[in-house]
């Protein structure tokens, strides 16, 4: 950690939530920073309107089309596992994109970042201790549950020619991102918490925020 650059001192003092889409990364961030009176960075949040910019600039360095590929192919001109390569391939760019961001801010407390972007693999070099990142990851029943009960998790919010097909290879790439996401973190010793429903989100929060119990003593809401 010592050889990144970290000018106001925020990474340093972050707390990661990793993980699957529908995992409840979200919530149990707010939770915690509501209980703590702690910031919450939102990765998906930046990286689909924030981080726009930065996306055109970059194709236009590298020679590509400017505009968003079609709706089509995005979801359907290539199978579930050309998708998820091609997600896990573009990570490294974007989280230096949410870098950017965090190193922007100055919080005396810690901050809670969080998002499926912010992978074990790349959160890892920054971190002075394993137990600063969790990640999150949905059981093959709760990631349906979420399917069936989420408007955002059950269609895609784009028009496509083949809706269902899209949103089978969508499931199917989400799949195969979020084992990618456990499989590095418990290679690198980071904690993987599955999501069963089994506990409400408070519940999930509470063991997430036990977890990063030595950052948050002394912190509390104002």
């Amino acid at each position: 950690m010592s050889d990144v650059w970290d000018p106001h001192g925020t990474l340093r003092r972050t707390l990661w939530i990793g993980g699957a889409q529908w995992s409840g990364k979200t919530t149990v961030a707010e939770l915690i920073a509501g209980e703590y009176g702690l910031t919450v960075y939102h990765y998906d949040y930046h990286d689909a309107r924030g981080h726009q910019d930065r996306r055109i600039a970059r194709r236009v360095a590298l020679g590509d089309p400017v505009g968003e590929p079609s709706p089509d192919r995005v979801w359907l001109d290539q199978g579930p596992e050309a998708m998820a390569a091609e997600t896990l391939a573009g990570f490294p760019v974007r989280f230096e994109w949410a870098l950017d961001d965090l190193r922007g801010l100055f919080t005396g407390r810690p901050a809670i970042a969080e998002g499926w972007g912010l992978r074990p693999e790349l959160v890892a070099p920054l971190l002075d201790s394993l137990r600063r990142m969790v990640v999150l990851v949905p059981t093959e029943d709760f990631r349906q549950h979420q399917i069936r009960t989420l408007p955002r998790a059950g269609s895609l919010a784009v028009p496509v020619s083949d809706p269902v097909r899209s949103q089978a290879n969508r499931i199917a790439r989400d799949r195969l991102v979020a084992e990618d996401a456990a499989q590095n973190a418990r290679r690198l010793g980071i904690r993987v918490i599955e999501v069963d429903g089994t506990l409400d989100a408070g519940a999930v929060a509470a063991e997430v925020a036990g977890h990063f119990a030595p950052y948050l003593r002394g912190a509390s809401a104002a």
